[in-house]
């Protein structure tokens, strides 16, 4: 044998990638997502700064609030204050925390869908496409900053731990999805049960989701008052913005922003097209049936989630549908990875590629930076928020001041002590009681176990100033004006005494 055929791999069998080349994707995928973080920067949601102001209290001041002065239980995503908080304490400031996060994030994203592609025998192609899809959908990428992202690494890593049939590292998986969102555990339930024989060894994977999440729903339930965040309590009082929850808010996106709204929404819907094709194509078995069964139940996790949150009756809330678009979104690559007929192989690399095209061109078309972002539900722009917030903090020094509606961005910045039901745990308590009396008896049950430590005994704050919004109040101290696509133009005022809010 010539030192060239030793050279040549055999026949069918893939040549090695060396350890090198391993890295090119997820450094590439690093590189890209700095990139994108620093574009979307200037536009988080009001949301994402409570998260980060959770962050920063708990890293510097070792505090679990949004303020330093008050303890609450507010931050729906445990997990991910937690990891924020650890890169805040090393990077000194929350916002590049978020960054990194999302950084890491998606390479870790990228890395599994690699992991699952070459597993089922799709191109090399696929797991960067899936990432890109992600990427420039308009709905994930206005939900930056929050934990959608790692959501979406952690449903991806859970695909490939169901399908590789590693129990443990399932449960702990699944764990850890529990404390990103209590809500994916739907998600995560609906890839455990698709699995073949999903009974074995199911064990395993029950005690290892306890060990990862118990622990923290324990801590949770007697120090912090309630074992799930009082979020729960809030949004399902808030039930909808008029007609519309979160079953018909698409609906209501499409109104203010339809263009966004379309090509956030678009992927679910290719998505949902492909899985009945490949429903259909059941009986004939061939490659394409087998390259994508192992992503087939992302399709009905995602509907299942979709069906939770529907019957749950809270606000559209955006970033809510995220767990649905990533899981459609998977699949869609999937499908169009897998295809293996020449028409089917130009149909879907059309389809990906004028997804890709059709919505980085809408990102871009109103100028870079952008003013707000893409799909969103504030009543300001978060630029705007940051002036106003060390403005209100000099003119409250030390007092206490009720929010006018939103809160995230001005506690952040503020300095000061700012407050709401998000963070005045005195207001949570007539907000449960107000919650029971509208549920049933098992309901009421459940209320009142999750709440067994909650101290009732505490008033709600009594505020130094409150910021409200309308008609121009007699002695308003201070003026701004906001202005969004979504709510129109208003004027915000500051006053002394607790506000309508009280």
């Amino acid at each position: 044998m010539t030192l060239a055929q030793r050279r040549e791999p055999a026949a069918g069998i893939a040549a090695p990638v060396s350890r090198s080349r391993r890295w090119v994707l997820p450094g590439v995928t690093a590189v890209l997502s700095v990139l994108v973080f620093a574009v979307v920067r200037p536009h988080l949601v009001d949301d994402t700064f409570i998260t980060l102001s959770y962050a920063r209290n708990l890293a510097f001041h070792g505090h679990w609030g949004l303020i330093p002065a008050e303890t609450s239980n507010t931050a729906t995503s445990p997990l991910n204050v937690l990891l924020l908080a650890g890169l805040t304490l090393v990077l000194r400031d929350a916002v590049l925390a978020a960054g990194a996060l999302f950084v890491l994030c998606q390479v870790a994203l990228v890395l599994a869908l690699r992991r699952a592609g070459d597993r089922a025998g799709l191109p090399s192609w696929f797991a960067p496409a899936a990432v890109a899809l992600l990427t420039v959908n308009p709905l994930l990428l206005s939900s930056i900053g929050l934990e959608v992202e790692l959501g979406a690494a952690g449903i991806a890593w859970l695909l490939v731990c169901a399908g590789e049939r590693r129990p443990v590292a399932l449960g702990v998986l699944t764990g850890l999805l529990a404390l990103v969102r209590l809500d994916l555990v739907v998600v995560a339930v609906v890839l455990f049960a698709a699995r073949r024989r999903f009974w074995e060894k199911a064990w395993q994977s029950v005690l290892a989701a306890a060990a990862v999440a118990l622990p923290w729903f324990a801590f949770s339930w007697v120090v912090l008052g309630s074992a799930v965040p009082d979020t729960v309590i809030i949004k399902t009082l808030q039930r909808s913005w008029g007609q519309w929850d979160f079953g018909n808010g698409p609906g209501l996106y499409a109104q203010t922003f339809p263009w966004a709204t379309g090509l956030s929404f678009l992927p679910a819907a290719l998505a949902v097209v492909a899985f009945l094709v490949w429903l259909a194509g059941s009986g004939h078995r061939g490659a394409l049936w087998t390259k994508v069964l192992p992503f087939a139940p992302l399709v009905p996790a995602g509907l299942a989630h979709y069906l939770a949150y529907t019957r749950l009756h809270v606000p559209p809330y955006h970033w809510y549908y995220g767990p649905s678009l990533v899981t459609a979104t998977l699949f869609l690559a999937a499908a169009a990875a897998a295809a293996v007929r020449p028409p089917a192989r130009v149909a879907a690399a059309v389809a990906v590629t004028g997804v890709l095209v059709v919505s980085t061109g809408f990102y871009v078309s109103d100028g870079l930076p952008r003013r707000f972002a893409p799909l969103m539900s504030n009543h300001d722009a978060t630029a705007d928020y940051e002036r106003i917030g060390p403005e209100l903090g000099r003119l409250v020094g030390d007092g206490t001041v009720r929010s006018g509606g939103e809160i995230g961005v001005l506690a952040y910045s503020c300095g000061c002590a700012i407050v709401d039901l998000f963070d005045d745990r005195g207001a949570v308590g007539p907000a449960i009681t107000e919650r029971k009396a509208h549920l049933g008896a098992l309901g009421r049950a459940l209320v009142d176990v999750n709440f067994r430590y909650f101290d009732f005994g505490d008033r709600p704050i009594v505020t130094d100033y409150a910021l409200v919004r309308g008609d121009p109040p007699p002695g308003a101290l201070a003026h701004w004006t906001l202005t969004s696509p979504w709510a129109g133009t208003q004027q915000l005022y500051l006053v002394r005494g607790n506000g309508s809010g009280a």
